[in-house]
């Protein structure tokens, strides 16, 4: 009788092996793809600090002002104080109990030199400046306007002057509309008039 038809068990132990040499290799960082091909290893994922740095890598901010020009900014804040104190001097200081005109004008210039000369104080601690570009055309706008405004009050009255640096910081330095800047300019001026002349009496120079 032929046994050709009979074959040997196969072994649980030869089952696990790979079926061929070029078998995947096992572990961790390996995957097996469909009909056994071995898959590229996967790549670590990013940790959260490596994903922060890329973050502060691809930032374009300015850079920060010097220790030297953060003094010269100081030097430039407590020098326009000390001009708005000078000018209020000539305007008269009064009292608490009866303020002149120049009362209110030289309490806040003397914060603001008082400001610049904590600026100063910090000049080399301080991080947080950026250095100049061109908005900076709008705030020395700003100032030569205010100076011009302190300069002219005691001349022709605070009505006018009031009325122009509103209108002038609104629409020029703000970029309102027109009619937004002249109607809020009015109505600032003639609210302050019916508040510090009319009902406070603050002698405050003014046309009408």
């Amino acid at each position: 009788m032929s046994r050709s038809w009979l074959k040997r068990p196969a072994d649980p132990e030869d089952a696990s092996l790979p079926a061929d040499a070029d078998a995947a290799p096992s572990g961790p960082g390996h995957t097996t793809g469909p009909g056994g091909a071995a898959a590229s290893p996967e790549a670590p994922a990013p940790s959260p600090g490596d994903a922060l740095q890329d973050g502060e890598d691809d930032e374009d901010g300015p850079a920060p002002l010097g220790p030297a020009a953060n003094l010269v900014v100081a030097i430039v804040v407590v020098a326009l104080g000390g001009a708005g104190m000078a000018g209020s001097w000539s305007l008269g200081l009064g009292g608490l109990a009866e303020p002149s005109a120049g009362t209110w004008p030289f309490l806040i210039s003397a914060a603001v030199s008082c400001l610049g000369v904590v600026l100063g104080a910090t000049a080399r601690s301080t991080r947080d400046t950026e250095v100049f570009s061109s908005s900076v055309w709008k705030v020395l706008a700003g100032i030569a306007t205010m100076v011009l405004f302190v300069s002219l009050v005691g001349v022709i009255g605070f009505e006018i002057p009031s009325a122009v640096l509103a209108f002038v910081w609104l629409r020029f330095l703000g970029g309102e509309s027109w009619r937004l800047s002249a109607v809020t300019s009015v109505a600032v001026v003639a609210a302050f008039y019916v508040v510090f002349v009319g009902l406070l009496a603050v002698p405050i120079p003014h046309l009408f």
